[in-house]
């Protein structure tokens, strides 16, 4: 008797978390692994095992960074024969203090984005489009009808305001 094939699992919520932690997962192998060929690899490799395993209950990232641990590891065991082969326990140390580095810059993208959203929209608009790649700031100045140097200056307070808001969220965050 033939039982009807069950429906395809809905792929998006692995997609979504994937792609938004792929370039940290790739940072934290890359730690471990200095050689961007042996790193595409394992990266390759901890897609296919994240990809077998998902699981939308779990916390994927911390998960996804365990899952490109492992892998990473068992990857230079299997090359343990090359003598260029950095020991394990350096290669722990470099992926745990690269771990908690991207968990700092993750949360501080995170605070840096929800000080952006404070600010009034044409503050917000400013600071885009200054920072936004090929900006020319004397172009910019004159479309605005300022001095370079005033731009500058006001430039300047925008991100001391964004600081000290992405300071009192981190600390905020920190105390729990």
């Amino acid at each position: 008797m033939n039982h009807p094939a069950a429906p395809p699992p809905d792929n998006s919520a692995f997609l979504r978390l994937y792609t938004e932690h792929q370039l940290a997962l790739h940072s934290y192998v890359r730690s471990m692994l200095p050689d961007r060929h042996e790193a595409a690899e394992v990266m390759q490799e901890v897609a296919v095992v994240l990809w077998k395993k998902f699981d939308s209950a779990r916390e994927f990232r911390r998960w996804a960074f365990g899952v490109a641990r492992l892998e990473t590891l068992r990857f230079l065991r299997d090359r343990k024969r090359d003598r260029l082969v950095f020991d394990e326990g350096l290669v722990l140390q470099l992926a745990e203090e690269s771990q908690a580095s991207e968990e700092r810059h993750h949360k501080q993208r995170e605070a840096l984005e929800g000080c952006l959203q404070k600010l009034p929209a044409p503050q917000l608009d400013l600071v885009l489009t200054a920072y936004r790649k090929g900006t020319r700031m004397d172009e910019l100045a004159a479309e605005r009808g300022q001095t370079a140097m005033s731009l500058y200056k006001l430039l300047h307070r925008l991100r001391q305001i964004l600081l000290g808001c992405m300071e009192h969220t981190l600390s905020k965050e920190a105390r729990g």
